[in-house]
Protein backbone atom coordinates (compact mmCIF):
# COMPACT_ATOMS: atom_id res chain seq x y z
CA UNK A 1 0.00 0.00 0.00
CA UNK A 2 3.30 2.02 0.41
CA UNK A 3 2.95 3.70 -3.65
CA UNK A 4 -1.31 3.30 -3.74
CA UNK A 5 -2.66 6.26 -5.68
CA UNK A 6 -6.21 5.53 -5.85
CA UNK A 7 -8.24 4.26 -3.01
CA UNK A 8 -11.57 3.18 -4.41
CA UNK A 9 -15.02 1.92 -3.05
CA UNK A 10 -17.89 -0.29 -4.14
CA UNK A 11 -20.96 0.91 -4.93
CA UNK A 12 -22.36 -0.95 -1.76
CA UNK A 13 -19.98 1.37 0.00
CA UNK A 14 -22.08 4.30 -1.02
CA UNK A 15 -23.37 6.27 2.01
CA UNK A 16 -27.11 4.75 2.72
CA UNK A 17 -27.94 7.45 5.14
CA UNK A 18 -27.05 11.83 5.17
CA UNK A 19 -25.29 13.07 8.18
CA UNK A 20 -27.31 15.47 9.61
CA UNK A 21 -24.81 18.01 11.63
CA UNK A 22 -27.74 19.76 13.62
CA UNK A 23 -27.84 16.57 15.77
CA UNK A 24 -24.02 17.36 16.79
CA UNK A 25 -23.72 20.74 17.10
CA UNK A 26 -24.53 21.12 20.39
CA UNK A 27 -26.52 24.72 20.22
CA UNK A 28 -29.39 25.85 17.90
CA UNK A 29 -28.84 27.42 14.69
CA UNK A 30 -30.96 30.83 14.54
CA UNK A 31 -34.10 31.23 13.00
CA UNK A 32 -34.58 31.69 9.00
CA UNK A 33 -36.96 34.91 9.24
CA UNK A 34 -39.63 35.72 6.68
CA UNK A 35 -39.08 38.47 4.52
CA UNK A 36 -41.96 40.41 4.85
CA UNK A 37 -43.23 39.19 8.44
CA UNK A 38 -39.42 39.34 10.00
CA UNK A 39 -40.56 36.25 12.04
CA UNK A 40 -39.69 32.66 12.38
CA UNK A 41 -40.49 30.45 9.45
CA UNK A 42 -40.53 27.05 7.82
CA UNK A 43 -39.28 27.37 3.94
CA UNK A 44 -42.43 29.44 2.66
CA UNK A 45 -43.94 28.08 -0.72
CA UNK A 46 -43.54 28.05 -3.35
CA UNK A 47 -39.96 27.52 -2.15
CA UNK A 48 -39.38 23.58 -1.32
CA UNK A 49 -41.63 20.49 -0.82
CA UNK A 50 -42.75 19.19 2.26
CA UNK A 51 -39.90 16.60 2.85
CA UNK A 52 -37.02 19.15 2.22
CA UNK A 53 -38.41 21.53 4.68
CA UNK A 54 -38.92 18.78 7.16
CA UNK A 55 -34.55 18.08 6.65
CA UNK A 56 -34.38 21.49 6.79
CA UNK A 57 -34.69 21.78 10.87
CA UNK A 58 -34.50 17.74 11.31
CA UNK A 59 -32.24 16.91 14.59
CA UNK A 60 -32.28 13.24 13.47
CA UNK A 61 -28.49 12.34 13.32
CA UNK A 62 -28.97 10.02 9.94
CA UNK A 63 -31.47 10.81 7.28
CA UNK A 64 -32.26 8.08 4.76
CA UNK A 65 -30.86 8.09 1.28
CA UNK A 66 -34.55 7.39 -1.14
CA UNK A 67 -33.12 4.24 -3.23
CA UNK A 68 -33.78 5.84 -6.46
CA UNK A 69 -31.33 8.39 -5.23
CA UNK A 70 -28.78 6.04 -4.31
CA UNK A 71 -29.48 4.10 -7.71
CA UNK A 72 -28.62 7.05 -9.47
CA UNK A 73 -25.81 7.93 -7.69
CA UNK A 74 -24.33 4.65 -8.54
CA UNK A 75 -23.50 6.55 -12.06
CA UNK A 76 -20.50 8.06 -10.50
CA UNK A 77 -19.99 7.52 -6.31
CA UNK A 78 -18.45 6.40 -4.67
CA UNK A 79 -16.05 8.95 -6.19
CA UNK A 80 -11.87 8.73 -5.58
CA UNK A 81 -9.81 9.41 -3.39
CA UNK A 82 -5.99 10.36 -4.53
CA UNK A 83 -3.22 10.22 -2.77
CA UNK A 84 -1.51 13.00 -4.47
CA UNK A 85 2.22 11.38 -4.35
CA UNK A 86 3.53 12.76 -7.73
CA UNK A 87 2.65 16.74 -6.46
CA UNK A 88 4.29 15.81 -3.47
CA UNK A 89 7.17 15.13 -4.60
CA UNK A 90 7.20 18.21 -7.12
CA UNK A 91 6.56 20.18 -3.98
CA UNK A 92 9.27 18.56 -1.63
CA UNK A 93 7.16 18.74 0.90
CA UNK A 94 6.77 15.63 3.77
CA UNK A 95 3.45 15.90 3.78
CA UNK A 96 0.73 13.48 2.60
CA UNK A 97 -1.66 15.19 0.27
CA UNK A 98 -4.96 13.59 -0.25
CA UNK A 99 -7.82 14.89 -2.72
CA UNK A 100 -11.97 13.51 -3.00
CA UNK A 101 -12.43 14.21 -6.67
CA UNK A 102 -15.55 14.98 -7.13
CA UNK A 103 -15.36 16.20 -10.99
CA UNK A 104 -16.05 12.20 -11.80
CA UNK A 105 -20.15 13.09 -12.23
CA UNK A 106 -21.80 13.61 -15.44
CA UNK A 107 -22.16 17.32 -14.60
CA UNK A 108 -18.21 17.58 -13.35
CA UNK A 109 -18.55 18.31 -9.99
CA UNK A 110 -20.44 17.49 -6.61
CA UNK A 111 -23.94 19.40 -7.24
CA UNK A 112 -25.60 16.66 -8.57
CA UNK A 113 -25.62 15.30 -4.94
CA UNK A 114 -28.31 17.33 -3.88
CA UNK A 115 -29.74 17.82 -7.14
CA UNK A 116 -30.88 14.64 -7.79
CA UNK A 117 -32.17 14.32 -3.85
CA UNK A 118 -34.35 17.49 -4.29
CA UNK A 119 -35.19 16.73 -7.86
CA UNK A 120 -36.79 13.26 -6.65
CA UNK A 121 -38.56 14.98 -3.51
CA UNK A 122 -40.38 17.51 -5.64
CA UNK A 123 -41.23 14.55 -8.42
CA UNK A 124 -42.59 12.56 -5.62
CA UNK A 125 -44.65 16.20 -4.31
CA UNK A 126 -46.43 16.10 -8.11
CA UNK A 127 -44.35 19.02 -9.08
CA UNK A 128 -43.63 19.35 -12.76
CA UNK A 129 -40.87 22.02 -12.87
CA UNK A 130 -38.24 23.93 -11.37
CA UNK A 131 -36.22 26.80 -11.29
CA UNK A 132 -32.84 27.74 -10.10
CA UNK A 133 -29.81 30.39 -10.63
CA UNK A 134 -26.44 29.44 -11.08
CA UNK A 135 -22.91 30.81 -11.03
CA UNK A 136 -20.07 29.35 -12.89
CA UNK A 137 -22.95 26.90 -14.47
CA UNK A 138 -22.00 23.85 -11.89
CA UNK A 139 -25.34 23.70 -10.25
CA UNK A 140 -27.20 24.77 -13.06
CA UNK A 141 -25.95 21.91 -15.02
CA UNK A 142 -26.15 19.44 -12.05
CA UNK A 143 -30.00 20.06 -11.86
CA UNK A 144 -30.54 20.19 -15.52
CA UNK A 145 -28.99 16.80 -15.44
CA UNK A 146 -31.59 15.75 -12.48
CA UNK A 147 -34.43 16.93 -13.83
CA UNK A 148 -33.67 15.23 -17.09
CA UNK A 149 -33.34 11.48 -15.18
CA UNK A 150 -36.07 12.31 -12.45
CA UNK A 151 -38.83 13.84 -15.63
CA UNK A 152 -39.00 17.57 -14.47
CA UNK A 153 -38.61 20.56 -16.61
CA UNK A 154 -36.15 22.56 -15.70
CA UNK A 155 -35.53 26.82 -15.93
CA UNK A 156 -32.26 28.45 -14.63
CA UNK A 157 -31.05 32.07 -14.42
CA UNK A 158 -27.22 32.11 -15.59
CA UNK A 159 -25.37 35.48 -13.88
CA UNK A 160 -24.91 37.47 -16.86
CA UNK A 161 -20.60 37.58 -16.53
CA UNK A 162 -20.39 33.32 -16.33
CA UNK A 163 -23.58 33.06 -19.50
CA UNK A 164 -20.73 35.00 -21.68
CA UNK A 165 -17.48 33.52 -19.47
CA UNK A 166 -18.67 29.86 -20.18
CA UNK A 167 -20.68 29.05 -23.13
CA UNK A 168 -20.53 25.22 -22.89
CA UNK A 169 -21.98 25.31 -19.55
CA UNK A 170 -25.00 27.13 -21.02
CA UNK A 171 -24.94 24.05 -23.99
CA UNK A 172 -24.40 21.15 -21.55
CA UNK A 173 -27.57 22.18 -19.90
CA UNK A 174 -29.54 23.12 -23.07
CA UNK A 175 -28.22 19.23 -23.99
CA UNK A 176 -30.30 17.91 -20.62
CA UNK A 177 -33.26 19.69 -21.89
CA UNK A 178 -33.24 22.91 -19.20
CA UNK A 179 -33.68 26.48 -20.72
CA UNK A 180 -31.34 29.26 -19.50
CA UNK A 181 -31.34 32.73 -19.57
CA UNK A 182 -28.72 35.52 -18.54
CA UNK A 183 -29.65 37.52 -15.04
CA UNK A 184 -30.57 39.96 -14.71
CA UNK A 185 -32.97 39.02 -17.21
CA UNK A 186 -36.08 41.02 -18.88
CA UNK A 187 -38.71 38.33 -17.86
CA UNK A 188 -38.79 39.34 -14.22
CA UNK A 189 -39.29 42.32 -12.68
CA UNK A 190 -35.98 42.70 -10.72
CA UNK A 191 -34.77 41.58 -13.63
CA UNK A 192 -36.08 44.44 -15.44
CA UNK A 193 -35.10 46.83 -12.98
CA UNK A 194 -31.46 45.85 -12.48
CA UNK A 195 -31.18 46.06 -16.61
CA UNK A 196 -32.85 49.41 -16.73
CA UNK A 197 -29.60 50.89 -14.56
CA UNK A 198 -27.03 48.47 -16.68
CA UNK A 199 -28.10 46.74 -19.85
CA UNK A 200 -24.48 45.35 -19.58
CA UNK A 201 -24.99 44.22 -15.54
CA UNK A 202 -22.53 41.71 -15.12
CA UNK A 203 -25.47 40.46 -13.11
CA UNK A 204 -25.13 38.31 -8.90
CA UNK A 205 -26.34 35.03 -7.52
CA UNK A 206 -28.05 37.20 -5.12
CA UNK A 207 -29.94 38.62 -8.63
CA UNK A 208 -29.84 35.30 -9.82
CA UNK A 209 -31.78 33.97 -6.81
CA UNK A 210 -34.44 36.86 -6.79
CA UNK A 211 -35.60 36.05 -10.46
CA UNK A 212 -35.47 32.41 -9.59
CA UNK A 213 -38.15 32.41 -6.69
CA UNK A 214 -40.05 34.74 -8.37
CA UNK A 215 -40.66 32.33 -11.43
CA UNK A 216 -41.26 29.99 -8.52
CA UNK A 217 -43.94 32.12 -7.05
CA UNK A 218 -46.16 32.62 -10.52
CA UNK A 219 -45.99 28.96 -11.73
CA UNK A 220 -48.28 26.62 -9.47
CA UNK A 221 -46.52 23.68 -11.10
CA UNK A 222 -43.58 25.06 -10.06
CA UNK A 223 -40.87 24.49 -6.93
CA UNK A 224 -37.73 26.51 -6.40
CA UNK A 225 -34.27 24.64 -5.91
CA UNK A 226 -31.16 25.88 -4.05
CA UNK A 227 -27.52 24.43 -4.67
CA UNK A 228 -26.08 25.43 -1.63
CA UNK A 229 -26.81 27.53 1.73
CA UNK A 230 -29.26 25.84 3.17
CA UNK A 231 -28.92 22.76 5.96
CA UNK A 232 -30.77 20.59 3.45
CA UNK A 233 -28.38 21.12 0.78
CA UNK A 234 -25.10 20.76 2.63
CA UNK A 235 -26.63 17.11 4.02
CA UNK A 236 -26.94 15.81 0.78
CA UNK A 237 -23.50 16.69 0.29
CA UNK A 238 -21.86 14.69 3.35
CA UNK A 239 -21.97 11.39 1.08
CA UNK A 240 -18.79 13.23 -0.09
CA UNK A 241 -17.13 13.16 3.57
CA UNK A 242 -18.35 9.86 4.41
CA UNK A 243 -17.33 8.11 1.80
CA UNK A 244 -13.72 10.04 2.32
CA UNK A 245 -13.65 9.13 6.01
CA UNK A 246 -13.50 5.18 4.60
CA UNK A 247 -11.21 5.85 2.12
CA UNK A 248 -8.70 7.90 4.75
CA UNK A 249 -9.25 4.68 6.91
CA UNK A 250 -7.99 2.83 4.26
CA UNK A 251 -4.91 4.56 3.63
CA UNK A 252 -4.21 3.84 7.04
CA UNK A 253 -4.35 8.01 7.55
CA UNK A 254 -6.38 10.85 9.14
CA UNK A 255 -5.97 14.42 8.38
CA UNK A 256 -4.65 17.43 10.40
CA UNK A 257 -6.60 19.50 7.79
CA UNK A 258 -9.55 19.36 6.05
CA UNK A 259 -9.91 21.92 3.11
CA UNK A 260 -12.99 23.06 0.68
CA UNK A 261 -13.29 26.43 -1.14
CA UNK A 262 -16.48 28.02 -0.01
CA UNK A 263 -18.91 30.36 -1.58
CA UNK A 264 -22.18 29.15 -0.51
CA UNK A 265 -21.05 26.28 1.41
CA UNK A 266 -22.36 23.27 0.00
CA UNK A 267 -18.70 21.07 -1.50
CA UNK A 268 -17.12 22.41 1.67
CA UNK A 269 -19.50 21.42 3.95
CA UNK A 270 -20.17 18.19 2.29
CA UNK A 271 -16.38 17.09 2.77
CA UNK A 272 -16.15 18.81 5.96
CA UNK A 273 -18.42 18.25 8.34
CA UNK A 274 -18.01 14.34 9.07
CA UNK A 275 -14.87 15.34 10.52
CA UNK A 276 -16.37 18.52 12.15
CA UNK A 277 -18.46 16.16 13.77
CA UNK A 278 -15.12 14.01 15.40
CA UNK A 279 -13.67 17.63 16.13
CA UNK A 280 -16.99 18.14 18.41
CA UNK A 281 -17.95 14.50 19.61
CA UNK A 282 -14.64 13.08 19.53
CA UNK A 283 -12.01 15.85 20.66
CA UNK A 284 -10.38 15.52 17.28
CA UNK A 285 -7.60 18.42 16.88
CA UNK A 286 -8.27 18.71 12.79
CA UNK A 287 -7.82 21.86 11.36
CA UNK A 288 -10.95 22.83 9.08
CA UNK A 289 -10.48 25.39 6.58
CA UNK A 290 -12.51 27.40 4.21
CA UNK A 291 -11.31 29.10 1.19
CA UNK A 292 -13.01 32.19 -0.13
CA UNK A 293 -11.89 34.79 -2.50
CA UNK A 294 -10.44 38.23 -1.91
CA UNK A 295 -13.27 39.69 -4.28
CA UNK A 296 -16.08 38.05 -2.27
CA UNK A 297 -14.79 37.55 2.11
CA UNK A 298 -18.02 36.75 3.04
CA UNK A 299 -16.36 34.63 6.23
CA UNK A 300 -13.54 36.88 6.72
CA UNK A 301 -14.98 40.52 5.68
CA UNK A 302 -18.99 39.72 6.08
CA UNK A 303 -20.73 41.47 9.41
CA UNK A 304 -22.42 38.42 11.50
CA UNK A 305 -26.61 39.53 10.69
CA UNK A 306 -29.52 38.61 9.83
CA UNK A 307 -29.52 39.65 5.98
CA UNK A 308 -32.15 38.50 2.86
CA UNK A 309 -30.59 35.26 0.68
CA UNK A 310 -31.30 37.31 -2.28
CA UNK A 311 -31.21 40.54 -3.84
CA UNK A 312 -34.19 41.97 -3.76
CA UNK A 313 -35.51 40.40 -0.63
CA UNK A 314 -38.03 37.86 -1.65
CA UNK A 315 -35.75 35.01 -0.26
CA UNK A 316 -36.07 33.91 3.62
CA UNK A 317 -33.41 36.13 6.18
CA UNK A 318 -31.01 33.79 7.43
CA UNK A 319 -28.31 34.93 9.93
CA UNK A 320 -25.09 34.44 8.53
CA UNK A 321 -21.92 36.07 7.27
CA UNK A 322 -23.11 38.54 4.83
CA UNK A 323 -21.29 41.68 2.79
CA UNK A 324 -24.82 42.80 2.18
CA UNK A 325 -27.31 41.32 -0.15
CA UNK A 326 -27.19 44.68 -2.54
CA UNK A 327 -23.41 43.85 -3.11
CA UNK A 328 -22.06 42.75 -6.58
CA UNK A 329 -18.88 40.70 -6.60
CA UNK A 330 -16.48 41.85 -9.21
CA UNK A 331 -16.38 38.96 -11.96
CA UNK A 332 -13.88 36.80 -11.33
CA UNK A 333 -14.22 33.43 -12.78
CA UNK A 334 -14.58 31.29 -9.81
CA UNK A 335 -18.53 31.84 -10.26
CA UNK A 336 -19.70 29.90 -7.82
CA UNK A 337 -17.78 31.88 -4.59
CA UNK A 338 -19.79 35.08 -6.08
CA UNK A 339 -22.50 35.04 -3.09
CA UNK A 340 -22.54 37.96 -1.00
CA UNK A 341 -23.59 34.96 2.45
CA UNK A 342 -22.43 31.84 3.23
CA UNK A 343 -24.39 29.29 5.06
CA UNK A 344 -26.20 30.11 8.33
CA UNK A 345 -24.36 26.44 9.62
CA UNK A 346 -20.89 27.39 8.20
CA UNK A 347 -21.19 31.03 9.81
CA UNK A 348 -22.03 29.39 13.21
CA UNK A 349 -19.15 27.32 13.14
CA UNK A 350 -16.98 29.87 12.03
CA UNK A 351 -18.57 32.59 14.98
CA UNK A 352 -17.03 29.93 17.30
CA UNK A 353 -14.13 29.10 16.18
CA UNK A 354 -14.33 25.66 15.23
CA UNK A 355 -13.82 26.13 11.61
CA UNK A 356 -11.03 28.71 10.17
CA UNK A 357 -10.95 30.81 6.79
CA UNK A 358 -8.65 31.66 4.23
CA UNK A 359 -8.42 34.42 1.66
CA UNK A 360 -6.62 33.95 -2.10
CA UNK A 361 -6.68 36.26 -4.84
CA UNK A 362 -7.22 34.96 -8.63
CA UNK A 363 -4.03 35.02 -9.95
CA UNK A 364 -2.61 33.18 -7.04
CA UNK A 365 -5.40 30.57 -7.28
CA UNK A 366 -5.01 29.86 -10.98
CA UNK A 367 -1.56 29.60 -10.79
CA UNK A 368 -1.89 26.85 -7.82
CA UNK A 369 -4.74 25.15 -10.73
CA UNK A 370 -1.98 24.78 -13.18
CA UNK A 371 0.35 23.58 -10.28
CA UNK A 372 -1.47 20.70 -9.39
CA UNK A 373 -2.20 20.05 -13.29
CA UNK A 374 1.19 19.67 -13.86
CA UNK A 375 2.12 16.97 -11.31
CA UNK A 376 -2.00 15.49 -11.30
CA UNK A 377 -3.19 15.53 -14.84
CA UNK A 378 -6.95 17.18 -13.55
CA UNK A 379 -7.41 20.59 -14.18
CA UNK A 380 -9.44 21.80 -11.26
CA UNK A 381 -12.51 24.10 -11.86
CA UNK A 382 -11.50 27.76 -10.40
CA UNK A 383 -13.79 27.23 -7.84
CA UNK A 384 -11.48 24.44 -6.53
CA UNK A 385 -8.61 25.70 -7.40
CA UNK A 386 -8.75 27.93 -4.29
CA UNK A 387 -8.94 24.72 -1.92
CA UNK A 388 -5.77 24.02 -4.47
CA UNK A 389 -4.14 27.21 -3.56
CA UNK A 390 -4.03 27.04 0.52
CA UNK A 391 -3.54 23.00 0.07
CA UNK A 392 -0.08 23.92 -1.37
CA UNK A 393 0.59 26.46 1.28
CA UNK A 394 -0.08 24.29 4.19
CA UNK A 395 2.41 21.66 2.03
CA UNK A 396 4.96 24.11 1.88
CA UNK A 397 5.31 25.39 5.37
CA UNK A 398 5.24 21.28 6.01
CA UNK A 399 8.58 21.38 4.09
CA UNK A 400 10.00 24.41 5.73
CA UNK A 401 8.79 23.02 9.32
CA UNK A 402 9.61 19.21 8.20
CA UNK A 403 6.25 18.01 9.55
CA UNK A 404 4.64 15.08 8.00
CA UNK A 405 1.38 16.46 8.21
CA UNK A 406 -1.67 14.78 6.73
CA UNK A 407 -3.73 17.05 4.28
CA UNK A 408 -6.87 16.18 2.55
CA UNK A 409 -9.08 19.04 0.08
CA UNK A 410 -11.87 18.11 -1.42
CA UNK A 411 -11.41 18.67 -5.47
CA UNK A 412 -14.91 19.75 -6.17
CA UNK A 413 -15.01 19.44 -9.91
CA UNK A 414 -12.88 19.99 -13.55
CA UNK A 415 -11.96 23.31 -15.23
CA UNK A 416 -12.81 21.68 -18.59
CA UNK A 417 -14.99 24.34 -19.43
CA UNK A 418 -12.93 27.37 -17.92
CA UNK A 419 -10.10 27.17 -20.24
CA UNK A 420 -11.06 30.62 -21.41
CA UNK A 421 -10.17 31.43 -18.09
CA UNK A 422 -7.04 29.21 -17.81
CA UNK A 423 -5.82 30.85 -21.20
CA UNK A 424 -6.88 34.41 -19.70
CA UNK A 425 -4.11 33.58 -16.79
CA UNK A 426 -1.44 32.15 -19.23
CA UNK A 427 -1.59 35.43 -21.30
CA UNK A 428 -1.62 37.47 -18.20
CA UNK A 429 -4.89 38.68 -18.33
CA UNK A 430 -6.43 37.85 -15.11
CA UNK A 431 -7.29 40.22 -12.59
CA UNK A 432 -6.83 40.47 -9.06
CA UNK A 433 -9.97 41.72 -7.14
CA UNK A 434 -10.14 42.84 -3.82
CA UNK A 435 -12.50 43.61 -1.05
CA UNK A 436 -14.18 46.88 -2.09
CA UNK A 437 -14.80 47.93 1.36
CA UNK A 438 -16.76 51.39 0.38
CA UNK A 439 -18.94 49.34 -1.55
CA UNK A 440 -19.97 46.84 1.04
CA UNK A 441 -20.06 49.57 3.78
CA UNK A 442 -23.22 50.98 1.46
CA UNK A 443 -24.64 47.28 1.36
CA UNK A 444 -24.67 47.06 4.92
CA UNK A 445 -26.70 49.92 4.99
CA UNK A 446 -29.69 48.23 3.47
CA UNK A 447 -29.77 45.07 6.14
CA UNK A 448 -33.22 44.43 7.11
CA UNK A 449 -34.28 45.98 10.42
CA UNK A 450 -34.59 42.70 12.13
CA UNK A 451 -36.59 42.44 15.72
CA UNK A 452 -33.90 42.10 18.64
CA UNK A 453 -36.27 39.26 19.52
CA UNK A 454 -34.89 37.67 16.84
Amino acid sequence: MSDQYKFLLTEEDIPKAWYNIQADLGFDLPPLLHPQTMEPTILPPPLFCAALNEQEYSKERWIEIPEPVREIYKLWRPSPLYRARRWEKALDTPAHIYYKYEGVSPPGSHKPNTAVAQAFYAKEAGLKRLSTETGAGQWGSALAFACQLIGLDCKVYMVRVSYHQKPYRRILMENWGATIVPSPSPETPMGQAFLEQDKEHPGSLGIAISEAVFDAGTHDDTNYSLGSVLNHVLMHQTVVGLEAMKQLEMAGEYPDMVIGCIGGGSNFSGFVLPFVRDKIVEGKNTRVIAVEPTACPSLTKGLYAFDYGDAVGAAPIAKMHTLGHTFVPAPIHAGGLRYHGMAPIVCALYDRGIIEAAVVPQRAVFEAGVNFAMSEGIVPAPESAHAVRVAIDEALKCKQSGEKKVIAFNLSGHGHFDLGAYDAYHQSKLEDYEYPEEKVKEAMQHLPKVPMAA
